[in-house]
């Protein structure tokens, strides 16, 4: 289980075949190993950052809470993925400032903070993988500020509902709201006015896209 693991691994991070013998089997032993289940805290915002993590199945998404509770969903991390946050907290040796929380189980290998380190000044691969991402990642952010600054929230609803590939998601109002940085009360009215034009349609703790061509209108008004 291990090895397969490990190839695993190398297979989504070839970068990490660069390391010395001896941090390959640090990072590679067994304690270095997190399997979670899905809604487990992998880090909060103010904790110091304890390593790298780097997944192998499942994600993780970043969230950003304002003090009156509510809550933004940042970002998702997978297999093959950075999380900007880690890294962020790695390079300027500062805390979280944000959380992070498993969506679903995930299996995962933490990086210590000297492998880190040595990879960055070391690995010129790793360096640019570890850059190339943060660009990605920041983009997606300012993408993100430049939607909830000035684009509705029924145009945010809209987009969100039709990335899913599937036409139905298991999702509450509560956890869209929650992605969206909004309160349940208006993605409640917002679903319900798809429904009435017949674009969703909406079960307990379930919403069926029936026209995704209608619910595309939103996006374009």
């Amino acid at each position: 289980m291990q090895n397969l693991l490990r190839a695993r691994l190398l297979a989504l991070y070839p970068v990490l075949a660069e390391l010395p013998a001896a941090q390959q089997a640090v990072l590679f032993s067994p304690d270095k190993v997190l399997r979670l289940p899905a809604g487990t805290p992998v880090f909060s915002e103010h904790q110091p950052c304890a390593g790298f993590p780097l997944i192998v199945e499942g994600s993780i998404k970043v969230i950003k809470q304002a003090a009156n509770g509510r809550e933004l969903l940042l970002y998702r991390v997978g297999p093959g993925d950075s999380c900007i946050i880690s890294s962020s907290c790695l390079l300027g040796n500062t805390a979280y400032s944000a959380r992070g929380l498993t969506e679903t189980a995930i299996t995962l290998f933490v990086l210590p903070v000297a492998a880190f380190n040595h990879l960055l000044v070391n690995a010129a691969a790793f360096r640019t993988f570890v850059f190339h991402l943060f660009t990605e990642r920041i983009s997606e952010l300012m993408q993100l500020v430049e939607e909830v600054a000035f684009a509705r929230l029924d145009q945010r609803l809209a987009k969100r509902l039709l990335a899913h590939p599937q036409d139905v998601l298991c999702l509450t109002h509560q956890q869209l709201a929650d992605e969206l940085g909004s309160v349940r009360e208006i993605i409640s009215r917002l679903l319900k006015g798809f429904a009435a034009q017949g674009w969703v349609n909406l079960g307990r703790e379930q919403i069926t896209l029936s026209d995704r061509a209608g619910l595309q209108t939103v996006l374009t008004l």
